[in-house]
């Protein structure tokens, strides 16, 4: 059993790699225009393969239905709750898979432990695998690199906010403004203004980022800026998985930001984080496990962590405020916390 484990946990890369051929194939766009389950050849025709890689293709599809990536029974192949989500018009997550599966982050797993021996002072595994470069720098660098990152946190985010505005409607009553903090290309914010129409909604990101945004979308406005330096001003701030990014200090300073940001009202300004919180109780292993692999990877790209409720603690009150509730965790790896000024 314990050699079985081990060599379990050396293979499972194959999974990561494994799911994105899925997404790059576009298997669960293909089982869904089939419209029933979907044989063997037919999938094989439809990519189109060769007939000589029809059986290594039913290979592939026995570890991702072992995975239940996708299902199987007498008739063919059927999409499951994890394949619905690959589906581009649903939240393509495949786009996260391809990111998450680039060279610049497979280099970064292979010299872990070199980094641990011999990396300098304050520099990262993802610096010590691409000449030196924190990786903000490689995605300015490499345009193709940079969308891949857009695609993969809009994918991320799309599932998420829909439950997020689901789940947590009373977060948002009687504000009237709202300023989502390193907030991409503004899927976020559409998603709440769609949801609560009465706020103004606005998206702020660095200039290249937010270029990308779709400008056209009234249903929010576009702000290109570093967050480290001034944030527009609102009722309330959302900060959606992005202080996982950056160190004590930094995250300290970018809530202080937020916190003069706030305009001046009666009272329920606020501030919105989502992100994990490494050990809260969570009856679901494989969203704590996800913890600690998000966890790894933050500590390799960026030298910075997936934090615990008493670090938490301790960054919100350093940045001065009054106080803040932890909500019941309702989307999987990510809990919300609301923060008073």
């Amino acid at each position: 059993m314990e050699l079985t484990s081990v060599l379990n946990q050396s293979l499972t890369y194959i999974s990561s790699f494994a799911l994105k051929c899925a997404a790059d194939l576009d298997i669960s766009g293909r089982i869904q225009a089939y419209g029933r389950p979907m044989p063997l050849n037919e999938l094989a025709r439809s990519i189109p393969i060769s007939p000589e890689k029809d059986m290594m293709l039913g290979r592939l599809m026995a570890l991702l239905v072992q995975k239940e990536v996708f299902a199987q029974d007498e008739a063919g192949y059927v999409l499951t709750p994890v394949s619905k989500l690959l589906l581009t018009e649903h939240s393509n997550m495949g786009a996260f898979a391809r990111y998450i599966t680039q060279p610049p982050f497979t280099k970064v797993m292979c010299v872990m432990g070199e980094w641990f021996k011999e990396g300098a002072a304050g520099s990262t595994v993802y610096m010590m695998a691409n000449d030196g470069k924190p990786s903000w720098d490689l995605f300015k660098e490499n345009p193709q690199l940079g969308k891949l990152f857009n695609e993969a946190m809009t994918s991320r985010c799309k599932q998420q906010m829909r439950d997020f505005a689901k789940s947590y409607p009373h977060i948002f009553d009687g504000l009237n403004s709202l300023v989502d903090v390193g907030g991409n290309t503004g899927t976020a914010v559409k998603i709440i203004a769609e949801a609560f129409p009465f706020l103004r909604c606005t998206v702020l990101d660095l200039p290249h980022v937010v270029a990308e945004a779709n400008l056209e979308d009234d249903s929010f406005n576009v702000v290109a800026g570093n967050m480290l330096e001034q944030i527009p001003p609102a009722e309330a701030f959302l900060i959606k998985n992005v202080l996982h990014d950056w160190r004590d200090e930094d995250c300290v300073g970018i809530l202080k930001r937020c916190k003069e940001a706030i305009e001046p009202r009666k009272d329920g300004s606020k501030v919105i984080i989502v992100d994990i919180i490494q050990d809260f109780k969570n009856n679901n292993p494989k969203a704590t496990e996800t913890g600690h692999l998000f966890d790894i990877l933050m500590m390799c790209c960026h030298g910075s962590k997936e934090r615990t409720k008493q670090e938490w603690h301790d960054i919100i009150l350093g940045a001065g405020y009054s106080g803040y509730k932890i909500h019941p965790a309702q989307l999987g790896v990510d809990c919300v916390m609301e923060l008073y000024p």
